[in-house]
């Protein structure tokens, strides 16, 4: 399961643990240019993550992903060099564009919604908040990160999700009831289609 952490086994220590980026020895896996830039940016791509997972065998390297973004402007820098984004309105054009997936923006989703995007065969990048990792706990709030809901449960009560910044192979692939889920979310999200991959040349993920 792909973490937005180049190393799967780092992930816990670095978002749970202060553990620099800079020392994963898997940075250049991600197509960062150096181990500072993917340390600027690893934390900032849970979205870039999501659509590889939703690109599927073959999608560009992570970074690749983000540099196709950053030309929509699906991210963003302020005059202090801070990273703004995902914006899904350009990072929907850029995703239709470019790989070819029917990309559609929800500003208002319940979870209820999102079974049914997952009924008529799409994924959704929904916006949840990193504590999901930690369903068993409080939830601190809503949104911030991205996880990808990939299909419903057998009773349409839960969803199964894969969360790029999970620290266990549990956390990755999980699970959760939709009242639980909804303690996370923030309402808002991208569906995306299942229709086969148009890449336009971005590079190719390192074998």
């Amino acid at each position: 399961m792909l973490t937005q952490f180049a190393s799967p086994g780092l992930v816990g220590p670095i978002v749970e643990g202060g553990l620099d980026p800079a020392k994963d020895p898997g940075w250049a896996g991600s197509g960062a240019a150096s181990p500072a830039e993917y340390a600027r940016w690893a934390g900032h791509l849970c979205g870039m993550t999501c659509l590889r997972m939703a690109l599927g065998t073959g999608a560009p390297a992570l970074f690749a992903l983000r540099d196709g973004a950053l030309r929509y402007g699906g991210y963003t820098e302020d005059s202090q060099g801070l990273i703004k984004g995902l914006v899904y309105a350009p990072f929907a054009e850029y995703v239709a564009e470019v790989h070819g997936l029917d990309a559609v923006v929800h500003r208002d989703l319940s979870p209820t919604g999102i079974v049914r995007l997952l009924d008529e065969g799409r994924s959704v990048m929904a916006s949840v908040h990193y504590g999901i990792r930690h369903p068993d706990r409080p939830a601190p709030g809503r949104g911030g990160h991205l996880v990808l809901v990939s299909a419903r449960s057998a009773d349409g009560k839960g969803v199964h999700f894969h969360n790029p910044s999970g620290t266990t192979a549990a956390t990755r692939a999980a699970t959760l009831p939709l009242p639980v889920f909804e303690r996370f979310f923030a309402g808002r999200g991208v569906s995306l289609s299942r229709a086969a991959v148009r890449d336009r040349g971005e590079g190719a993920a390192p074998a």
